[in-house]
């Protein structure tokens, strides 16, 4: 290869991660598999919500005070130790779970949502699991990425915004010689002008901040603070430049430092993946059980994992099933960081997790965990495959409500997903 040629590549490659927020729909697909899980098992332990994080739990709030002194994690729980503010706490944790599951001002809802998760895990870390730490994991990456370009209520208003701002094209130029871009959409999705929920939010997330920070309640991390004021600060300068010119230099820069960021986080969010499966499928190997072939059978017949008694019996009598289970299980996992490197396999193993989540699901009583990992894998799905699944859904949704014919549904479908990219990112940078 020569140098020019070289060159070139290099060029084009540094263009695409600088210009374009990469993986809009495997971003979306995560944000909202790991937003619904959390919600629906916050609306599972509703009745069990005190014993687990609130003032009943057995691992005590001075308890709590204690091991947060140590280990420095942040938890607004701590910030109180009334019931009342328990129940806030936890209301908005749901709340912001089901807003971010829906890309209603995505970024600031990912940021309550991360607070949230954060608070409640910290506050009693012995009720998690494995699925809690990937949900706390992806919480804190779904912050940094630009995860509501499609599939969310703020790319549907970036995109019904961008459309009034091309019909308004004419009139507006001719009118008073405004360029469009001073009324287009802002990162909410309404234009710059009439936004007024987006500044208010701010500003209340702002006083919150100010007061968490300057009372100590941030924990004694040096990142949180950090990433935080840096998304505030950010959002405002974004909102700000915004009503000045669509297309002035400081924006261009600050929407090039997000798809950069988005870009990087989520080439982490994959690496993380590959880690989890990785260290599971090598500490497997090393255990006598896994060698034998012979894992699967004890979980089937423990009463904690065996919400169908009937299917784990029928199951665990099948020696040579179990056998095959155990092995395919170890080999999955180990195997799967390697087969990132041929398309077609790597495709067939995403599908075989999926699968093999979804019994664990089934036959261990695990739903909550096997939902974050399909969550999580669901990064590695193809582009191609999301957004044809997008588009069914749309055409059911549309022919379930008994709106417009198939094609137009579809062509529909399509804008509305692609319009945010159509227009330079749809608002969704450091601010949504």
């Amino acid at each position: 290869m020569s140098t020019d040629t070289f060159d070139r590549k290099l060029a084009r490659g540094i263009q695409r991660i600088t210009s374009t927020a990469l993986g809009p729909y495997q971003s979306a697909v995560v944000r909202i598999g790991i937003s619904a899980t959390y919600l629906l098992f916050l609306l599972r332990e509703v009745p069990n919500r005190h014993e687990m994080y609130g003032p009943d739990a057995p691992w005590r709030w001075d308890m709590a005070q204690q091991l947060i002194s140590g280990n420095q994690a942040f938890t607004a729980l701590m910030w109180s130790d009334s019931a009342v503010w328990f129940e806030i706490v936890y209301a908005v944790t749901v709340l912001s779970a089901a807003l971010l599951m829906v890309g209603w001002r995505t970024r600031a809802m990912s940021v309550l949502f991360m607070a949230g998760v954060l608070s409640l895990q910290n506050r009693s870390i012995f009720m998690g699991d494995g699925g809690d730490n990937v949900i706390h994991l992806m919480a804190i990456y779904l912050v940094l990425t630009r995860c509501g370009q499609v599939w969310s209520l703020d790319a549907l208003r970036s995109a019904r915004a961008a459309r009034a701002a091309a019909r308004a094209d004419v009139g507006t130029d001719a009118d008073a010689g405004t360029p469009p871009a001073a009324v287009a959409a802002d990162p909410s999705g309404k234009t710059v002008r009439g936004d007024v929920v987006g500044p208010v939010l701010w500003g209340v997330l702002g006083l919150v901040l100010i007061a968490a920070t300057a009372t100590g309640g941030l924990g004694g991390t040096w990142w949180l603070p950090t990433l935080l004021w840096f998304l505030w600060a950010g959002q405002g300068c974004w909102w700000i430049l915004n009503r000045r010119a669509q297309q002035s230099e400081a924006r261009i820069l600050l929407d090039v430092v997000a798809n950069l960021v988005h870009n990087v986080t989520l080439v982490v969010i994959m690496a993380e993946v590959c880690v989890i499966y990785a260290t599971a499928g090598w500490y497997k190997i090393q255990g006598s059980r896994w060698q034998d072939g012979t894992a699967l059978y004890y979980p089937l017949k423990l009463d904690y994992f065996t919400p169908w008694p009937a299917l784990s019996d029928i199951l665990a009598s099948n020696g040579v099933m179990v056998m095959l289970l155990t092995y395919g299980t170890v080999i999955v996992q180990v195997a799967f960081p390697f087969t990132l490197l041929n398309r077609r396999v790597k495709n067939i193993l995403i599908v075989v997790m999926i699968c093999e989540h979804a019994g664990i699901a089934l036959l261990l009583g695990l739903p909550f965990f096997s939902m974050a990992m399909i969550a999580a894998d669901s990064v590695f799905l193809p582009t191609v495959f999301l957004v044809w699944l997008g588009n069914r859904a749309s055409l059911g949704r549309r022919r379930l409500f008994g709106r417009g014919s198939k094609v137009p549904a579809q062509r529909r479908a399509i804008d509305d997903d692609e319009a945010p990219q159509r227009s330079g990112g749809g608002g969704h940078t450091l601010v949504g």
